[in-house]
C-alpha cells in the first residue's frame, strides 16, 4: 500500500540510560537494583559500596545517572559527586539518604547533584523524572 510502508529503521531505537549505584548497603544495593531494572530504558551498568570506587567506575562505565548514597566509607557521597562531575559534567547525579533533606550537610547543594530524594521515595517516575529535569532539587 502506497503511504503505508514501514521502514524498519525509521525509528530510532529508544536510548537506555545506564545507571551506577552507589551505596554501601547490600539491602539498598537490592532495592535500587530493582527500581532500576523495573524503569523502562534504564539498566544498571554497575554498583559501588565506596564513594572512591565510584568516582573510578564512573570514569570507566560514563553512566548517565548516578545514584548517589550520602553516606559512604572513605570520601562521602558529597565528596564523590564533586569528583564524579569534574571528570564526566555529562553524569546526573540524584543524592540519597535516609535523612530528611533539612538534616543534609550543607555542601550538598554544591556538589552539583541535580537532586535529592530520600531513599524511602526512590521509585520508577523519580528515575524517568530526574533524567528529564522536572524532579524538584528536594534540598
Amino acid at each position: 500500500m502506497a503511504g503505508s510502508a514501514h521502514t524498519p529503521h525509521a525509528e530510532a531505537p529508544p536510548a537506555v540510560v545506564d545507571v551506577l549505584v552507589v551505596d554501601d548497603q547490600e539491602t539498598y544495593l537490592s532495592v535500587a537494583r530493582y527500581v532500576v531494572g523495573a524503569t523502562p530504558g534504564f539498566r544498571v551498568a554497575g554498583e559501588a559500596t565506596s564513594g572512591e570506587d565510584a568516582v573510578r567506575l564512573a570514569a570507566a562505565l560514563r553512566p548517565g545517572l548516578v545514584l548517589m548514597d550520602i553516606n559512604l566509607p572513605g570520601i562521602s557521597g558529597i565528596e564523590a559527586t564533586r569528583r564524579l562531575l569534574a571528570a564526566a559534567p555529562d553524569a546526573v547525579v540524584l543524592l540519597m539518604s535516609t535523612y530528611p533533606a533539612s538534616d543534609l550537610p550543607q555542601d550538598a547543594r554544591a556538589s552539583g547533584a541535580r537532586a535529592y530524594v530520600h531513599k524511602e521515595d526512590l521509585a520508577p517516575d523519580v528515575l524517568v523524572a530526574v533524567m528529564a529535569g522536572r524532579l524538584d532539587p528536594g534540598f
